[in-house]
């Protein structure tokens, strides 16, 4: 089943209620998200990308996921 940017979207929201969350994509299984969250403060770029990861769950979950590339950029808010 093909996933939307909302439901990327949807699944770092219920890690991080209050980031701000930007999901582009289209064709269904390429996307690119940013998620700035002051939770990231303190943490290096390896670290917010995983927390990141672990939200979106199963989805990425090799060639079973729905979400076959997620561009990613994370950090604090200035």
């Amino acid at each position: 089943m093909p996933i939307n940017a909302q439901d990327i979207e949807d699944l770092i929201r219920a890690s991080f209620p209050h980031a701000k969350i930007q999901v582009e994509g289209y064709d269904g299984v390429h996307f690119s998200a940013e998620v700035i969250d002051e939770s990231f403060r303190g943490m290096n770029r390896v670290q917010q990308q995983r927390a990141v990861m672990k939200a979106l769950g199963d989805k990425m979950d090799g060639a079973k996921g729905e979400l076959h590339a997620l561009g990613l950029t994370t950090k604090a808010p200035d």
